[in-house]
């Protein structure tokens, strides 16, 4: 049991690392961080959106921002898009799976948005569909994906794709870039007076 414990401590680190000396990795968790601080600054809000353990992503993400991250200051709007069971399942119910993000995006989001996708393979059907009608409202599109990217490398704004093809590791990456993400975007909004 002890060797599969440092095994598994190992592939972190080295996927920590590779997305260190990545410099596309850095750029885009810098280049989403401003474009979410903007956004914000200008009245606009931040949605998120995954599957499965990516929903659970998206929703430690928007409660760090919408309570507080390092310290305390003002709420920040963030909200996922895969919290509200009734909205969920009757979207789900009446229009099928496929759209439980895109009507939300539809019905909520507003040009100046930013909306962040995560897909770990990139290619999670409802997600696209997401970011397709957040093209149409005129949403700044983040993807949070893996090594390859899938379909959403080319269809968001900033893509920041995890050094990984395993989805715990890929998913650990988002989480350490949502963890940035809510630090910068903290700072830059409410910074702390010394």
């Amino acid at each position: 049991m002890t060797d599969a414990i440092t095994d598994y401590l190992k592939q972190s680190r080295d996927v920590v690392q590779a997305a260190i000396d990545d410099p596309a990795v850095v750029a885009a968790i810098g280049a989403t961080a401003e474009a979410v601080a903007n956004a914000l600054a200008g009245g606009h809000k931040l949605l998120l959106a995954g599957n499965g353990g990516s929903a659970g992503d998206a929703q430690h993400i928007a409660g760090e921002l919408l309570a507080r991250f390092n310290y305390d200051r003002a709420p920040i709007a963030a909200i996922a898009l895969t919290t509200d069971s009734s909205v969920l399942t009757a979207i789900g119910n009446d229009y099928g799976y496929e759209q439980v993000f895109e009507r939300q995006i539809r019905g909520l989001g507003n040009p100046g948005d930013v909306f962040i996708a995560l897909s770990t393979s990139g290619r999670s059907h409802n997600i696209l569909r997401a970011i397709a009608a957040a093209r149409d409202k005129g949403l700044t599109i983040v993807g949070f994906t893996g090594w390859t990217g899938g379909d959403m490398r080319t269809r968001c704004d900033i893509c920041l794709c995890a050094p990984s093809v395993s989805t715990p590791l890929i998913q650990q990456i988002h989480m350490i870039a949502g963890h940035i993400l809510c630090s910068l975007v903290e700072a830059r909004l409410y910074p702390q007076r010394s």
